[in-house]
C-alpha cells in the first residue's frame, strides 16, 4: 500500500514540476515575443524616416492604382527610385514618363503624368528632383490644358 502511495505521491509531484516548468517557459516565450514586438516596431519607426511614400492614382485621385513606401538615402532622384520601385516607362531620353504600372493615356488624350511632393507641384522633373527621406510623392495621371 506504501508503495502505491509513494507512486502516486512521486507522479502528482512530477507532473507538477512539468505544469510549472511548462509555464514558465510559456512566459519566457511571450516576454521574449514582447520584445521581440517592441525591437519590430522601433526599426519600422527608424526605417520611415528613411522612406518615401510614393502613390500612383489617376484622374486627380479618384483611381488608386498603387502605393509603396521606400527606402531612399538623401539625394536619390525620383526618377531612378520610381524605376526600380515600379513598371514604368519613358521617352525623350528617358525624361518624360510616358506609362506607370501599365497604365497610359489612351491615344488622342490629352493627359499625361504629373507629380507631386509634399502636396506640392515640383518645379523640376522627374529625372532632376532629389529626394529627401520622408517625403511623400503622388504620380497622378489626369488631363491637362
Amino acid at each position: 500500500m506504501y508503495k502505491w502511495l509513494l507512486r502516486l505521491a512521486s507522479m502528482v509531484f512530477i507532473a507538477g514540476l512539468i505544469a510549472g516548468c511548462g509555464a514558465n517557459e510559456e512566459q519566457q516565450s511571450q516576454t521574449g515575443n514582447q520584445n521581440q514586438q517592441t525591437e519590430d516596431k522601433e526599426n519600422t519607426e527608424e526605417q520611415s524616416e528613411d522612406t518615401v511614400k510614393i502613390t500612383i492614382t489617376k484622374d486627380n485621385g479618384e483611381e488608386y492604382i498603387h502605393e509603396k513606401d521606400i527606402e531612399v538615402e538623401e539625394g536619390a532622384i525620383l526618377m531612378d527610385v520610381l524605376k526600380e520601385n515600379f513598371y514604368v516607362e519613358t521617352e525623350q531620353a528617358g525624361k518624360f514618363i510616358t506609362s506607370i504600372e501599365r497604365v497610359a493615356p489612351k491615344e488622342g488624350e490629352n493627359k499625361a503624368w504629373m507629380f507631386t511632393v509634399n502636396g506640392k507641384m515640383a518645379n523640376v522633373g522627374a529625372a532632376s528632383y532629389e529626394l529627401s527621406p520622408g517625403d511623400e510623392v503622388n504620380f497622378d495621371l489626369h488631363a491637362y490644358e
